[in-house]
């Protein structure tokens, strides 16, 4: 499957918001598989990518942490320059904004796990048919 669910917590940007939020999920034994953070001052958005989105839904929800949802692609790029650029230039070709990304390579590092949400995620799936979409 070439989508995933992604948990988003907006709050503010301050010292323990991630440990906080590692820690409720490390106690429900909820592994965290990705995670984008960027640089903010004032409020920020947390977004992660969990093995088990039901075990994060509770834990989170019982520790009373506020979070969304939203549909992210999965995308396994070759690990060379320009391979983003093909991609990037597909989705502006039709007129589809990236709305948000962040990519770590492959163990190996061959491949690039790119993580991608979008404006119009069912339009970037024909657009992207040809590009290697994978689950992570």
């Amino acid at each position: 499957m070439p989508t995933t669910t992604q948990l988003v917590i907006s709050g503010k940007s301050k010292p323990g918001v991630i440990a906080q939020v590692a820690q409720v999920l490390g106690d429900a034994k909820v592994n965290i598989k990705a995670f984008s953070a960027p640089e903010v001052i004032g409020a920020g958005k947390l977004r992660l990518l969990v093995a088990d989105l039901d075990g994060a839904r509770a834990a989170l929800k019982a520790a009373k942490i506020r979070f969304t949802e939203e549909t992210a692609l999965i995308l396994s790029l070759t690990n060379k320059p320009g391979a983003l650029m093909e991609v990037a230039d597909l989705l502006t070709k039709a007129r589809i904004n990236i709305k948000c990304g962040y990519c770590t390579p492959s163990r190996e590092g061959k491949r690039a796990i790119v993580v991608l949400t979008v404006s119009h995620t069912a339009k970037a799936l024909t657009v992207l048919q040809d590009q290697s979409l994978d689950e992570f």
